[in-house]
């Protein structure tokens, strides 16, 4: 498995946030009004992302991972493993997006009626993001187990 690089994300949220920033300088005049439902969204998948690490954490730290009915298959801790990845990258991408926006609308806040309705949005939307990345990290993170002891076997 390779682990989602946290410098990765970082940059890709940097790199957009600049793109998008660039673009919304010259073109903020044509875009439609940002929803809200953007960054509600966002939320809602930083809270689904809390919710799979906890199922996972309590399971692992109750050594009730495994093929049994009463266990968490490891299949499905796999597929975990990669909605925290995709969630990771994600938000680094929407929040970044969401970031170069808010280059422009911050300043131009008190300027622009538009800019001045959209402020919420941009900053929940970048916020957002920036959370989506750090819990899809955490959910990777909550995935990984242990090697086994010298004496254990893997079965």
């Amino acid at each position: 498995m390779i682990r989602t690089p946290i410098a990765g994300l970082v940059v890709v949220y940097a790199f957009i946030a600049a793109a998008v920033g660039i673009v919304t300088c010259f073109f903020y005049s044509y875009f439609p009004p940002l929803p809200a439902i953007g960054p509600v969204t966002l939320w809602a998948l930083v809270a689904m992302c809390v919710g799979l690490r906890a199922l996972v954490r309590r399971n692992l730290d109750e050594g009730r991972i495994g093929l049994d009915r009463s266990q968490l298959n490891p299949l499905t801790v796999a597929r975990i493993l990669v909605v925290g990845q995709a969630s990771a990258w994600t938000g680094a991408i929407m929040g970044g997006g969401y970031a170069g926006v808010a280059t422009f609308v911050v300043p131009h806040a008190g300027q622009l009626v538009t800019a001045q309705a959209e402020l919420p949005v941009v900053l929940a939307g970048a916020l957002g993001g920036a959370v989506l990345a750090a819990a899809g990290v955490a959910v990777e993170k909550s995935c990984e187990t242990p090697p086994p002891g010298s004496g254990e076997t893997i079965s």
